[in-house]
């Protein structure tokens, strides 16, 4: 702790400053909008031709304990984040069949611009739904659809070719990358790698192997353009509408890492040799990959869950997001069940002491120093693992006056969004605090649910009841709270 004292000086202020690391400067930066606007905030969306599994959800729970925190911090925040409803083809790099065509065909739907857009939707609204169960007010941010802005994505390609960083070639409109010198800057991309990767595949008529595709041709299916019906290229989709939305520069973007090499370096490239500005954006955030019991989470592998799996199981889903808080945004993390039932365990026993009067009752201390520290982490690059344990040692101190807990403990939560206001059931009573009977009777209980003699299980849970206790079973085992 007494390495962020020194780095952010609390004791002299009472607010820290906020630090992000910002991927194209490879360090935490101290965070600072342009001046006299809000905090204009680009999130990289879903390519929406079916269900997001948990590992899409995670970035969006990143981009709202982001958003939170700006906010916490007193920054207004005009976020956006994009549905890509065409143009994203399966490989970044321009090849592969395009994502919504691959949609309509799983569906058994006859390809054309409305049914397109019609898969879209169904999946947009699934998507919107998520969010709102992950506690993501939908409502305080914008969705635009890539259909809904081709004129906007013509317009850029157009200025792009009278600059001279565009061509037209027999497959669609390239961007020039040898035009751009600083092409690759973030992140530090091996352009000669890349270049050497390109090689190996079909380059057909690029000028050079790491050109992209700004509009794509396409006889059958498509828009009109300058040059030919077809779509635009998933790159430009996002450059033009952040432009339209935001501005030509912009104060955070974020994205998964796996963004990195190729769509926001495309995207750096197009949108500040379009407009002439320079940073597009001063803060590039990415959020690490989430593994499914040690295996990357993705559709391409085969290996999803979804949070319709999660619910079905009988899991709050704001047992998930705690889960997420529990790892950096910036580390790689792990999902299991087991997992999952532990996170829930702990979200169950917060919100418990959320709605409890916490003894004693004539406590006075304050719960200033744990806000200052909890502001701390949270200004320290989203820190959530830290300002879970500050939240936790909060809870533990008897010290602390129950007003000033509860106060603490709502500000808490306008950043780590877990709803303890909204959800506050009765406190649960751990195995330990149990007497001695009411214990034994429960472990006799566990034992004949494990060899499902279901009658003497719930003879069991009778005496219990009848003992004064409630008792509720999870998927992280038996909670008992007294009735």
């Amino acid at each position: 702790m007494q390495w962020l004292q020194r780095l952010f000086g609390y004791r002299r202020a009472p607010h820290p400053p906020l630090y992000l690391h910002d991927t194209l400067r490879g360090e935490k930066v101290l965070f600072e909008p342009y001046e006299g606007k809000p905090v204009r905030m680009y999130n990289c969306g879903p390519t929406v031709y079916g269900r997001q599994h948990i590992g899409n959800l995670s970035m969006f729970v990143f981009t709202d304990v982001l958003r939170r925190t700006l906010e916490y911090n007193g920054f207004t925040v005009d976020q956006v984040i994009n549905i890509t409803d065409v143009g994203h083809l399966t490989s970044d790099e321009d090849e592969g069949e395009d994502k919504m065509t691959k949609g309509l065909q799983r569906e058994g739907l006859p390809l054309s611009l409305e049914n397109m857009r019609a898969l879209g939707e169904k999946y947009t609204t699934l998507f919107l739904e998520d969010l709102q169960t992950l506690n993501i007010d939908t409502n305080r941010i914008r969705f635009p659809r890539a259909s809904d802005h081709i004129p906007a994505q013509i317009a850029m390609i157009q200025a792009l070719e009278e600059k001279g960083y565009a061509y037209v070639g027999t497959r669609g409109v390239y961007f020039d990358t040898t035009r751009f010198p600083e092409y690759g800057k973030l992140g530090g991309i091996d352009l000669a790698g890349l270049k050497a990767g390109a090689r190996v595949k079909e380059t057909g008529d690029k000028r050079n192997p790491i050109d992209f595709l700004l509009w794509k041709f396409d006889k059958t299916l498509g828009w009109p353009s300058p040059w030919g019906k077809g779509f635009p290229g998933w790159h430009i989709e996002c450059s033009a509408m952040a432009r339209s939305l935001l501005g030509s520069r912009i104060d955070i973007h974020t994205g998964g890492i796996e963004h990195i090499p190729v769509h926001h370096n495309n995207e750096i490239a197009q949108t500040e040799a379009a407009t002439g500005k320079r940073p597009f954006s001063r803060f590039w955030l990415h959020r690490a990959h989430v593994s499914l019991e040690g295996v990357k989470i993705a559709k391409s592998e085969g290996n999803v869950l979804y949070l319709l799996d999660i619910v079905d199981r009988g899991y709050d889903p704001l047992a998930l997001r705690y889960l997420f808080l529990q790892a950096h945004y910036r580390k790689p993390s792990n999902f299991s069940w087991e997992a999952l039932g532990a996170a829930q365990q702990s979200l169950t026993r917060l919100r418990a002491a959320y709605a409890a009067s916490v003894p004693p009752e004539d406590a006075k201390g304050s719960a200033l120093p744990y806000e200052r520290d909890f502001h701390l982490h949270v200004n320290n690059d989203l820190d959530t693992p830290g300002a879970l344990a500050v939240v936790w040692g909060l809870v533990r101190d008897k010290a602390v006056a129950p007003s000033a807990k509860r106060s603490a403990l709502q500000r808490f939560d306008s950043v780590l969004g877990l709803s303890l206001e909204e959800v506050a059931p009765a406190a649960t009573i751990t195995t330990d605090e149990l007497p001695e009977r009411v214990r034994t009777m429960l472990e006799e209980r566990e034992a004949a649910r494990k060899k499902k003699d279901w009658l003497r299980a719930d003879m069991l849970r009778d005496k219990i009841l009848n003992a004064g206790y409630t008792l509720e079973d999870t998927p992280s085992g038996p909670r008992l709270s007294k009735k």
